[in-house]
């Protein structure tokens, strides 16, 4: 089958075996994938494991058409149509265990079926499990306009969150968020937005942030947070290292929690997969909580389709079409 494969030289598409699912896999006959940034790293062959090793296919995320299921598999048979999360989407064909697999609703195509299991997944567990958001609670955003970012903005919405911020540096991007439930637009280019959140919230504070962004921007966060809030630490793009507050953090007494797939069992990745379908079925069904496709790339130009999500002018989920 032909396939995108991370390399110590970058991506290359080959022809690789075609997998074959363990008695608690299903085989998947891939028809759209979505990129994430983690997408970039394992391309060059440099992330954890479980973003993909060097020879095999990459993408984190996928739907398409169960071609086969395993022994112990009861939820699924061949010809359900599926969105999945797991390793190798970038392919024909991609393996992942039954229980990260989910069915897709008829109202779905597969390109869109295909950019919401991560976002799901990812933004459930850190606002409502690790979070612990309430109904009335303000949630902020830290870095909105990116696909997970906007399904946060959702969720907290969903949810019943009171003020939903978010932010973004780029104007165009940050104009589009009040379209999926921010109630207030931050540029962290401005030295003065921990001000404009203290001003949103009445002074006190918000009191979940979801923060996509880390490094050096963690101080500020935290002079924007309320006493006994909490922080959700999902991503580092603005670096994985920087100078902290502990007074500050101390003094609030805030829940600095990190998260991650990366070091997590099957088992806990099965029960976040459980939790998600609990919580937010009936809306994904709905179409209640869906992303924007920025474009769509075939699976020959995925090197084209991640060096378009590397110069960060996308908005929404980029898209392989198999």
């Amino acid at each position: 089958m032909k396939a995108a494969i991370g390399s110590p030289d970058g991506l290359q598409l080959r022809d690789v075996p075609q997998p074959t699912p363990k008695p608690h896999e299903v085989l998947v006959r891939v028809h759209a994938a979505g990129l994430n940034r983690a997408d970039l790293g394992a391309a060059r062959a440099a992330t954890h494991p479980s973003h993909g090793s060097a020879g095999n296919p990459i993408g984190l995320e996928w739907a398409g058409e169960v071609a086969e299921v395993g022994s112990e598999v009861r939820e699924f048979k061949a010809g359900d149509r599926v969105m999945c999360n797991g390793i190798g989407g970038y392919a024909e064909f991609a393996v992942t265990d039954a229980g990260r697999a989910m069915p897709l609703p008829a109202n779905l195509s597969f390109e869109q079926g295909a950019v919401l299991p991560t976002a799901l997944l990812t933004l459930h567990d850190a606002l409502v499990t690790n979070g612990r958001l309430k109904e009335g609670e303000s949630v902020f955003i830290q870095g909105a306009s990116s696909g997970v970012g906007l399904m946060g903005l959702q969720i907290a919405w969903l949810k019943g969150a009171g003020v939903v911020l978010g932010s973004s540096t780029n104007d165009a991007r940050r104009a589009r968020l009040t379209d999926f439930g921010a109630d207030v637009v931050i540029d962290p280019r401005d030295a003065t937005w921990p001000d404009q959140v203290l001003a949103a919230t009445d002074g006190k504070g918000v009191d979940l942030t979801v923060d996509m962004v880390s490094g050096p921007a963690v101080s500020q966060i935290m002079k924007a947070t309320a006493l006994r809030g909490r922080i959700v630490n999902v991503g580092r793009l603005g670096g994985a290292k920087a100078e902290f507050d502990f007074d500050q953090h101390a003094l609030k007494r805030i829940a600095y929690i990190g998260v991650t797939f990366r070091t997590r069992t099957i088992e806990e990745i099965r029960e976040i997969v459980r939790r998600m379908r609990d919580d937010l079925w009936d809306a994904v069904t709905a179409g209640k909580l869906a992303l924007p496709i920025d474009r769509t790339f075939a699976l020959d130009d995925a090197a084209a389709a991640q060096a378009h999500m590397r110069a960060n002018a996308h908005f929404g989920k980029i898209v392989l079409k198999m």
